[in-house]
C-alpha cells in the first residue's frame, strides 16, 4: 500500500486524513512520481473547503510536487526516463501522496542546480510569477508596480524578480515582520495594509499618479482599494481571494475609475500547452540558478501533518514558501 492525506468530504483541516490508498499505475501518457517533497498553496485550502469544488469525492488535493519517476505508462512521448528527478505544478489535484500517476506532459525535468524541495516550492508559485509578470502584464523597467500579500510565497519571488526587471516595488503585508521580508527581498516601499491607508500610501509614493498594474491576491478586503491605486487604464490583475470572494460589482466602475482593465488569471490557462510550460519553467529555473531569485522553505512538515500546515496558512503564520517531507 501507498499513502495519502484523503478528504471525504469538503470542511475544515480536521477533514484531511492520512490513510492507506491502493497504489496508482500509470496508464497511456502517464508517469508515475514517488514524491520526495510536495507545496503547500492557497488553492489547496480552496480546495478543501469546496470553494473550488472538487469532481468527486474521496479525493486528494494538492497541485504541486517534485520526485523521481518510477514509471512510465505507453504513448509517453516527451523524452521523460524513469529515474528522472521531476516537478509539476499541474491539475488535476492528487500531490499530497506519496506516489501518484500524473500526465507526462505536465512534468518538467529538474536541472542539477535546483533541490526536490526547492521545486516543490516554487512550481506553483514560481511559475504563477513567471505569468504574472511576463505574459498577464509584462513588466517594464521604471514601472512601478503595487504587490499586495508580499510576504507570501509569490510575493516574495515576485518581488526578486520585479526588482531584477528595472520596476519599483510597492508591497503590503500585515505586521513589522512580513514587512521586513518584503523589504529584504527587494521591495521598495512597505505597506501594512492592516494599519494604513494603502490607497493614500500609494498615491503618495507616485505622487498622485497611480501605478499601472495592481496584482491582489488577497481579493474581498483589498479589492476596491486595489482599483483605487491604479493609473488611467491600468491593470488589475485578482489572482487570488485568500480574505474571501470578491462580491459582484457594476463593470461600469471600471470605466468611472479611469477605463481599467480587470483580469482573473489562473496558472493553468497560461501552462495548458506544453511549449508555454517549458518556456516558463526554464525562465524560472534561469532566474534561480542564476541567483537573481532566491528560494527559501522557510517552514516544513511530514505530510502527515497536512492537517496542521492548513491551520498555520490559513491563521496567516507561515511566511514564503512551505513543503511538505514525504
Amino acid at each position: 500500500m501507498s499513502k495519502a492525506i484523503v478528504i471525504h468530504q469538503p470542511g475544515g483541516p480536521e477533514n484531511l486524513l492520512w490513510q492507506d490508498v491502493a497504489p496508482p499505475q500509470p496508464g497511456e501518457g502517464q508517469a508515475l512520481v514517488r514524491h520526495t517533497a510536495v507545496g503547500l498553496n492557497f488553492i489547496d485550502v480552496y480546495h478543501r473547503t469546496g470553494l473550488y469544488p472538487l469532481p468527486q469525492m474521496p479525493a486528494i488535493i494538492g497541485m504541486e510536487g517534485a520526485g523521481v519517476v518510477e514509471a512510465l505508462g505507453p504513448g509517453v512521448t516527451n523524452d521523460l526516463k524513469v529515474g528522472d528527478r521531476v516537478a509539476y505544478a499541474s491539475a488535476p489535484p492528487g500531490a499530497y501522496a506519496q506516489r501518484r500517476v500524473i500526465a507526462a506532459s505536465r512534468l518538467v525535468v529538474l536541472p542539477p542546480g535546483i533541490t526536490d524541495q526547492q521545486a516543490a516550492a516554487m512550481m506553483l508559485q514560481g511559475l504563477t510569477t513567471q505569468y504574472l509578470l511576463r505574459s498577464t502584464y509584462r513588466v517594464q523597467p521604471g514601472d512601478t508596480i503595487l504587490f499586495h500579500a508580499a510576504a507570501g510565497g509569490v510575493g516574495l519571488i515576485a518581488c526578486q524578480w520585479a526588482k531584477h526587471l528595472g520596476a519599483t516595488v510597492i508591497a503590503t503585508a500585515g505586521g513589522e515582520a512580513k514587512l521586513a521580508l518584503a523589504k529584504a527581498h527587494g521591495a521598495d516601499h512597505v505597506i501594512d495594509y492592516n494599519k494604513e491607508d494603502f490607497v493614500a500610501r500609494v498615491r503618495e509614493i507616485t505622487n498622485g499618479k497611480g501605478v499601472p498594474v495592481v496584482y491582489d491576491s488577497v481579493g474581498k478586503d483589498t479589492f476596491m482599494k486595489s482599483l483605487d491605486c491604479l493609473k488611467p487604464r491600468g491593470v488589475l490583475v485578482s489572482f487570488g481571494q485568500s480574505s474571501g470572494s470578491v462580491p459582484p460589482f457594476d463593470p461600469g466602475i471600471l470605466s468611472v475609475k479611469g477605463s481599467l482593465y480587470l483580469t482573473r488569471p489562473t496558472l493553468m490557462t497560461y501552462t495548458a500547452e506544453r511549449a508555454d510550460l517549458v518556456s516558463g519553467a526554464s525562465e524560472l529555473f534561469e532566474m534561480v540558478q542564476s541567483g537573481k531569485v532566491s528560494i527559501k522553505v522557510n517552514q516544513t512538515y511530514p505530510l502527515s501533518e497536512a492537517a496542521q500546515a492548513h491551520r498555520d496558512l490559513e491563521a496567516r503564520k507561515t511566511t514564503g514558501s512551505t513543503v511538505f517531507v514525504v
